[in-house]
Order: C-alpha cells, then sequence, then structure tokens
C-alpha cells in the first residue's frame, strides 16, 4: 500500500476506471498518481476480489476502515484468532449455534487467548473487513430472499426483430447466499409463481420461509406489521409447507442481502450477455444458468469457501423435503347453486354438480388445471376433474335430489307421458332430451319449457315445431320457442304441385349433364 493514504474519491475512481478498460498508465495520468500507487489499490481490490458495483456501495467511510486494516499491525495472538473465523462464519449458519458456544472452543484449545468481549469485538471487525456491504449472519435453511432487477434483459423475435423485454427474477438463500435467477415475461402473478417454483426444485429443497418485496404478486396490501400476502400466492406456500414474510415497507435492511445479489448479478450475469443475441427465453435462461454455476462457484472475498460448497455443506440439509407434485395455479370464482344441483363455472362455460341440500346458495369455486372445488364458508361441498366441455354436466348421482321433495314430483316417466298426449313428434323430442343428460333431472327445466309451450301454441303446432326441430337436430327449449315465434311449424314442407321451370334460350336443359 502508498506510504501515504491518499483521498478514499480517488480510490473509488480508480477502481471505477479499470473496471471500465482504462489502463494503468491512463488512470496514473487521469488522477496525478504514480503508476505504482495505482498499481497497489488495483491490487488491494484484486486481492479482497471487489467487484465494481460492490466497491461503488461502499460508503468512503466503510472503504477507509477497510485499508486501515489492512494497514493494521496484528499481534500473533489475533492473527490465530482470526484463522478460526472462516470456521466460525460457517458455522454460526447451523441451528443452535452461537458466538458463545464457539468461544468455548477456542478458549479450551488457546486458554491465554482473547476473552468472550474481545472474541466479539474482533469477530466484528473482521466481518466487517471480508463483508463489508452486509453482515447478517442468517441461520441455514431459514430463509429466501425474492426480488427483481431493476434493468431488464431481451430477446429479440428471429423472424421479425422485434425486441421484447423480460424481467429478471433473483432469489437468495439467507444463510449460503446461492443464488438462482430466472428471465421471465413479466412480474405477473403466474409467472412469479413459477419463478419461484423453479428456484425451489433448482435448491431441491423448501426454506423456512419465503421474504418477497413488496411485490403486487406476493401482497396484496402491505404492511409494517402484518401485510397481506396475495391469496394465491399464500396457497402456493401451503402447497410447499412453508411461511410468507414480506419485507416492511421503507426498510431496506430487510432485503440487503437480496439488492447486494442483485448487484452482483448485473456483473456476473447481466455484462457478460450485454454483447450476445437471444431468440427465445429458453436460450436465454440457459446462458444464465451458466454464468450463474461460474456465480454460486466463486469463494467469498476474504474466504476459501462458496456459495456453493456453503449450500452443499450446510444449507442443503436443512432445507424441508419437496413435495410430490409441483403447485397447481388456482383461480377463483363465485357462484349460486341452482335448482338442478349444479354451479355454473363461467370460464369454461360447464356444469359441476353440488349436494342438493345447498340449492339456492352463494358459494366459492377453486379451480385448477385438473380440479375443481367449491367451498360454502370454508366448507368443502364437492371436487370433480375440471372438464372444459361448454354447456356440458359432470355430475355425482348423489349430489342430485331424486328423494327430495322438491324433485320428487318431476321424473322422466312424467315428461314422456306428458308429451305423448300432445303428440307422437312431441314425445320422440322430450325422449332425446332426457337421453342426452348425463341425468334426467338436469334437463327438467327444458322440458316444463316446452311441454308448457301447449297452452299457447296449441298441441298441433307443438307437435309440428317439435317434429320441424328434429330435422334440425337441434334438442333444447330455445329452438322450440323460436319456430313457433316465426311461425316455421306451418310451413308446408312438401309443396303438392311441380314448379314449372319457363324456358329460354340461355337454359341448357336437363339434357346438357346427360
Amino acid at each position: 500500500m502508498a506510504n501515504k493514504q491518499i483521498e478514499m474519491r480517488k480510490v473509488k475512481r480508480i477502481f471505477k476506471l479499470y473496471s471500465a478498460g482504462v489502463s494503468k498508465r491512463q488512470i496514473s495520468k487521469q488522477l496525478g498518481l504514480s503508476r505504482n500507487t495505482v498499481t497497489k489499490y488495483i491490487a488491494f481490490f484484486k486481492r479482497y476480489k471487489l467487484t465494481a458495483y460492490e466497491v461503488d456501495a461502499l460508503t468512503l467511510e466503510e472503504l477507509h476502515k477497510l485499508f486501515q486494516s489492512e494497514q493494521r499491525t496484528k499481534s500473533e495472538q489475533l492473527q490465530t484468532l482470526e484463522r478460526y473465523f472462516p470456521y466460525f462464519d460457517k458455522e454460526l449458519r447451523k441451528t443452535g449455534v452461537t458466538k458463545q458456544l464457539l468461544w468455548q472452543e477456542y478458549h479450551a484449545k488457546h486458554p491465554d487467548g482473547f476473552q468472550l468481549s474481545q472474541f466479539r469485538y474482533w469477530y466484528r471487525e473482521w466481518t466487517k473487513e471480508v463483508s463489508p456491504v452486509m453482515h447478517f449472519t442468517h441461520k441455514a435453511g431459514d430463509k429466501l430472499f425474492i426480488d427483481y432487477t431493476g434493468k431488464k434483459l431481451h430477446i429479440v423475435d428471429k423472424h421479425t426483430g422485434e425486441i421484447q423485454d423480460l424481467e429478471v427474477f433473483v432469489c437468495v438463500l439467507g444463510s449460503s447466499q446461492y443464488t438462482y435467477v430466472e428471465a421471465r415475461a413479466s412480474q405477473k402473478k403466474e409467472d412469479f409463481i413459477q419463478c419461484v417454483e423453479n428456484a425451489l426444485w433448482y435448491y431441491g429443497g423448501v426454506p423456512q420461509a419465503l421474504v418477497p418485496d413488496n411485490l403486487r404478486a406476493a401482497v396484496t396490501k402491505s404492511s409494517r406489521y402484518e401485510p397481506k400476502v396475495n391469496e394465491t400466492f399464500a396457497d402456493f406456500a401451503e402447497h410447499y409447507e412453508t411461511a410468507v414474510l414480506p419485507t416492511r415497507a421503507y426498510r431496506p435492511r430487510d432485503k440487503a442481502i437480496v439488492e447486494n445479489a442483485v448487484r452482483i448479478i448485473y456483473t456476473r450475469v447481466f455484462a457478460p450477455l450485454r454483447n450476445q443475441t437471444f431468440h427465445s427465453g429458453a436460450d436465454l435462461n440457459k446462458a444464465i444458468l451458466e454464468l450463474l454455476d461460474v456465480h454460486n462457484k466463486m469463494p467469498f472475498r476474504g474466504r476459501e469457501y462458496s456459495r456453493y460448497s456453503l449450500f452443499k455443506e450446510i444449507e442443503s440439509l436443512e432445507l424441508k423435503p419437496l413435495p410430490v407434485k409441483r403447485y397447481e395455479i388456482k383461480l377463483y370464482a363465485k357462484a349460486t347453486v341452482h335448482k338442478n344441483s349444479h354451479i355454473y363455472l363461467s370460464k369454461d362455460k360447464h356444469y359441476y354438480s353440488v349436494p342438493y341440500q345447498h340449492i339456492g346458495k352463494h358459494v366459492k369455486i377453486i379451480f385448477s388445471n385438473s380440479l375443481v372445488e367449491i367451498f360454502y364458508k370454508e366448507e368443502r361441498l364437492a371436487a370433480h376433474g375440471r372438464e372444459k366441455r361448454k354447456y356440458a354436466y359432470t355430475t355425482v348421482k348423489e349430489h342430485m335430489p331424486s328423494h327430495h321433495r322438491f324433485i320428487s314430483e318431476w321424473n322422466s316417466e312424467k315428461f314422456i307421458d306428458w308429451a305423448s298426449n300432445i303428440g307422437a313428434h312431441c314425445k320422440e323430442y322430450i325422449i332425446e332430451i332426457l337421453d342426452k343428460k348425463q341425468h334426467p333431472e338436469q334437463s327438467y327445466k327444458s322440458c316444463l319449457g316446452i311441454l308448457h309451450l301447449a297452452k299457447k301454441a296449441g298441441n298441433e303446432r307443438l307437435d309440428n315445431a317439435c317434429k320441424r326441430a328434429s330435422g334440425y337436430q337441434a334438442y333444447n327449449y330455445n329452438m322450440i320457442d323460436r319456430i313457433l315465434k316465426k311461425g316455421w311449424d306451418k310451413l308446408d314442407e312438401d309443396p303438392e304441385e311441380d314448379i314449372e321451370i319457363p324456358g329460354h334460350n340461355n337454359i341448357r336443359g336437363g339434357n346438357y349433364y346427360k
């Protein structure tokens, strides 16, 4: 180090220029310093493996302390203690390990060494030296910190040349700082949850808590004491048996570890990719994972171990196991149980049965890609495999109120007998309606509506309308009502007289086509 310490502003300027690719000779000329001084300061930063973003994040006071610690003459007793610090740093991440316990182990080997208060002081000073930006000690397997980068990556459409910006998701395990990064189309709920899930499977386990920033996809309403977590994200956390602990608004220290990770990712992921062109998100994420592997295996500054080695040795052992199946994002809807004991899911235009005791009640529908669940006041009334056939019915026979007084007076035999009194075509038409449904009771409204039309139109017209509707292969109340209103039931389908085609020079006649 130079004999006389220069201003910290110039020190930061040296490293900024050097990181930008400016030669040591040019830095020397620009700042009015000797080349030896420039070389010594650059060597200092390299020795501590500081990135450009880490140096930029240091205050002048922190940088000054860092140089003072480099110049301080250390006693042999202190040097002996400091050799234990990397080991202590790893051990403190384990559940139940405290500084007092580690001091007892140290003091047993070195009875003439430092007492507990001095031990704590020198360990705190050492952590400031090796981690001037962030020096909290998180327990292994405890928390996963989640955020997005401010800057974006992009892909280019191969055919049109259109540029699409992608959001960059970053998360880091608190103890090992093992990092996961993924580029995604948006920060919407579906993309956000998919990123978190991919991260958990990348780690091969689940931490005790997820700590997102106050993202819309994660937090519905922020609060210092009790933030309201998005319903879908809370359900996701329940599936993985973990908790959600959003960071407090305007409390940067709550998320300092992930913000520091973002700064490093700018250097170790964004910068290497800046001159490359990708045509798909899959190709971009493949390149990100390759750079991420290098980043995670790079040793910490001032230590001999890396994020990856810490994760494998300590943190992976503390993570809870993954569930058997991945999470399916759930959507929510409201409905009323119809008199035929079914609810209507408008998204798919499909009907699902509910026990008849709940007819008329307002219920909540929770559905995923494979399952539809129906709830009333937190009680699950029914569960069905999801079907996407429009206007079809999914029915559990036990749900239908066949034995209930309200429905028991209506049955298929009664409808058929009623229709036979109107006419043969009407009878056949009603039978077709009953046969096309999974359960006759699903059609009672259609049958009632059709048969009641006889009061307005008469039996003969209704029978003719059923005959014409059968020819159209249309079996529903609306078609019969339309035929009667338009008078189509009165149209003669078999005209008695043949229509004579007039002769004309431009008409070729039938013989032309023989």
